[in-house]
């Protein structure tokens, strides 16, 4: 008979510069905590970076890895089974592509190893081209300018996917809910259950629970029809939908529609539907290099004087505006590189 020793998993977590450190953490007690109920070592666990040197963490924190990217590459020719690879990553992950790092994600997936991405991390599988056609989700701040680079992607607004063995995430503790059902996957829902106890923490979430409503409201939408409504709209930024077939859709009238969102947002439904599209393009700004002419056919604006106008009155900024900041930042860096 097999013992909790016999089924010990290895699992490798790869640590992009920036990672989140709350989202790593989260994933790691859960491990932890899974060998503390369960009463032995089920789970160990390396830390992983492209070089093997020491990473930081998106908030200043360094940590020290086990094993640089060549060396977790090897661990298979020296017999050592790995059952899953995760990717951490958090700001910036544009700038923290990597070949190799494709090379090993695309070598473990032909192995038929579990692979995860945690946070921004679904931006690296994809890269490597190991989410077409694959549920996956991101934060929901990255949302828009993922939906647009990886448009083959399924991407979702819940807290995390599993689809044929890739395991998502939106990052913060969705990736503690991601691993307790992977936890459960192999040791049962009762050991989930005693981890959350011990990391006091209410309930295990379901994966089909949403990370937020779009753009930030003063209050919760209770009403079910109106978040069906603004759901619509958010998968509707490049053809806007007429107002009349979007009250049609939920299944309330148009003017029932004009008044729950009165009363809901505070705005009518056109306005709010203009704040989507502004929010989507402000991400599109801020995190890809599209050009403004894009971004506003991306987000529904039939010209780039429309969009900038619109824009303006809601952001009190033109869009080259917003993206200056980010160059500047960009280029500080880049400077601050070469004088070091």
């Amino acid at each position: 008979m097999k013992t909790a020793s016999d089924t010990k998993k290895l699992i490798l977590f790869y640590l992009v510069p920036e990672f989140t450190l709350l989202a790593f953490t989260s994933a790691l007690e859960a491990l932890r905590l899974a060998n503390q109920v369960i009463g032995d070592e089920v789970y160990e666990w390396r830390i992983v970076t492209r070089d093997g040197k020491i990473v930081r963490a998106s908030c200043g924190l360094s940590i020290t890895p086990d094993l640089s990217l060549t060396e977790a590459r090897k661990l298979r020719t020296g017999g050592v089974k790995l059952d899953m690879a995760i990717v951490c990553a958090g700001r910036n992950v544009q700038d923290h592509l990597d070949r190799t790092l494709d090379a090993w994600l695309r070598e473990c997936r032909s192995q038929r190893i579990a692979i995860g991405a945690i946070c921004t991390g679904p931006y690296l599988l994809a890269n490597a081209g190991l989410l077409v056609d694959k549920r996956c989700t991101i934060p929901w701040e990255n949302y828009p300018s993922f939906a647009e680079v990886f448009s083959d992607a399924q991407a979702s607004p819940q807290i995390y996917e599993v689809d044929d063995g890739i395991y998502t995430c939106a990052g913060g503790t969705s990736s503690l809910d991601m691993m307790l059902h992977i936890i459960s996957e192999h040791h049962g829902p009762d050991a989930a259950r005693k981890i959350c106890q011990q990391a006091i923490v209410g309930t295990v979430r379901h994966r089909s629970e949403r990370q937020r409503l779009p753009f930030s409201l003063s209050q919760d939408i209770k009403h079910r029809a109106l978040q069906a409504a603004i759901e619509l709209m958010s998968e509707n930024m490049t053809q806007t939908l007429p107002l009349t077939l979007l009250a049609k859709k939920v299944g309330i009238s148009r003017r029932q529609m004009e008044r729950q969102f009165q009363s809901n947002t505070g705005c009518s439904p056109s306005r709010f539907y203009v704040k989507l599209r502004v929010e989507r393009a402000k991400a599109l700004l801020e995190q890809t290099a599209m050009p403004v002419v894009e971004v506003a056919i991306a987000c529904g604006f039939t010209s780039s004087s429309h969009f900038s106008k619109v824009y303006r009155t809601n952001e009190g900024e033109t869009p080259i505006q917003t993206r200056k900041p980010k160059r500047s930042k960009d280029l500080m860096a880049s400077s601050t590189a070469m004088s070091a």
